[in-house]
């Protein structure tokens, strides 16, 4: 009976954990993908011209932004950091990861269909008010010193190009004064500022063993033995034996950012997918129900919902995997006695779940997600407290509503299935698209 207990309970492991990346597949591939092409191709300028600056319009073009492009909390995270590296301002990049995770069509659909229109309302009302002050926080309470430490983590972040392990910054494509300053040689000088009074005119070797190379080869340090002596093609990574259109140019570029974006955070993806597998698989639905305050404990209305607010984020912070599949769990919560703004708290925390805090700390830093984290969860709390007040004050909030079955397994002839028949080919090909670039640049992710 042990035997068959245990065996029983890891099928069910399995088959929650397969059920959970089957569902969340393609909208993590589509929006991690959809981040390697704005970060290659959307200019900086314009980024600063609209999102450079936190305004009501601002605000209100981020989140459309985000309404349109992702229902993944992960793939979110990589497009807000994206805007971040673009210049846009911190308030903007927030408002854009909360309506990419909490203002997203699918989940309207389910919540519609599993909690009812009350709930579709209070996550539509709850997102902008969420929005708004996370705009108003970010802007006026983020310390400027922690931005810039953020900021500077961001560039330190970026892919430098490959130059022989030299700075070539400041040098011009036809000089070759191995990193020295040369501002005082001559244009057709070559000695690297050393005695050449030895030397042969011709000779360039930067104080290094040139005894086996020939005297116009220049291969920064490397095996060029064979190469020709006037064949430079190698250093281009063969680019001219393998001339690639415009088009697949960008693309190439682009796969190089979604490669080094699943190398950075695809450990922290997995972890919170296999711990939240779990935690739904072991612990039961009156397991949840118990850590709430129930209704007869005498509470002010005020403190009960205080309470249920932060007992709500905490149990997303733990518990949550992606922003459509822990409404199950939102209606689970609800009919075992939460108040109705810690619900919409629940909802909205999917952006401060364990896994996304590593997320962001690989991003930004420590001290920026810190910041980060606290300033989310005000706003988060502030604004369960705000939508429990306005729809138990109008008498929106009703205590019939029934939870309908929802069929959790993503198997089967439906949307999902045929999205990830289309992505998990896509986004394997763009991996090692990707993967092959950075090799070629010398960037070992």
């Amino acid at each position: 009976m042990i035997g068959q207990d245990i065996g029983g309970l890891v099928i069910h492991l399995f088959s929650t954990f397969g059920n959970m990346v089957w569902q969340i597949f393609w909208p993590l591939a589509f929006g991690l993908m959809l981040s390697s092409w704005i970060r290659n191709l959307l200019p900086v300028s314009s980024v600063v011209k609209h999102l450079g600056k936190t305004t009501v319009v601002s605000l209100g073009f981020t989140t459309f932004l985000g309404m349109v492009s992702s229902s993944c909390s992960y793939a979110a995270a990589s497009l807000s950091h994206t805007l971040l590296t673009k210049k846009a301002t911190v308030a903007n990049a927030m408002a854009f990861l909360v309506s990419s995770t909490n203002l997203i069509i699918e989940m309207f659909i389910v919540l519609v269909a599993l909690m009812g229109w009350t709930f579709f309302w209070g996550e539509v009302i709850g997102g902008l008010i969420l929005i708004a002050t996370a705009g108003f926080l970010f802007s006026r309470f983020y310390p400027k010193d922690v931005e810039q430490e953020l900021r500077q983590h961001l560039l330190d972040a970026q892919p430098q190009k490959a130059s022989c392990g030299m700075d070539m910054s400041e040098m011009s494509g036809d000089h070759s004064d191995c990193g020295m300053d040369m501002s005082k040689m001559k244009a057709d000088d070559s000695d690297c500022g050393m005695d050449m009074s030895k030397m042969k005119a011709d000779d360039s070797d930067c104080g290094m063993d040139m005894s086996k190379m020939k005297s116009d080869d220049s291969d920064c340090g490397m095996d060029m033995s064979s190469m020709k002596s006037g064949d430079h093609s190698a250093m281009k990574m063969n680019m001219a034996a393998e001339p690639q259109s415009a088009t697949m140019e960008k693309i190439t570029k682009s796969a190089g950012f979604f490669q080094m974006d699943i190398a950075m955070i695809g450990k922290e993806i997995l972890i919170g997918v296999v711990v939240s597998s779990i935690l739904i698989a072991l612990m039961p639905q009156d397991g949840w129900r118990d850590l709430f305050i129930s209704n007869d404990a005498g509470l002010p209305v005020w403190l009960h919902s205080f309470l249920d607010v932060i007992i709500g984020i905490f149990v997303a912070m733990v518990a949550y995997v992606c922003s459509v599949g822990n409404l199950i769990l939102a209606a689970a919560l609800w009919h075992g006695g939460i108040s109705f703004g810690g619900v919409i708290g629940f909802i909205l925390s999917d952006v401060l779940t364990i896994p996304m805090i590593r997320v962001y700390q690989k991003y930004y830093g420590k001290r920026p997600t810190k910041w980060m984290v606290g300033l989310l969860f005000v706003s988060i709390l502030f604004t369960g407290l705000c939508v429990d007040a306005i729809f138990n004050g109008f008498g929106w909030v009703t205590t019939d509503q029934t939870a309908r079955a929802l069929n959790q397994s993503g198997f089967g002839l439906n949307f999902t299935t045929v999205m990830n028949l289309i992505f998990i080919p896509v986004s394997i090909w763009y991996y090692r698209l990707g993967k092959k670039a950075n090799a070629s640049m010398g960037m070992s992710m």
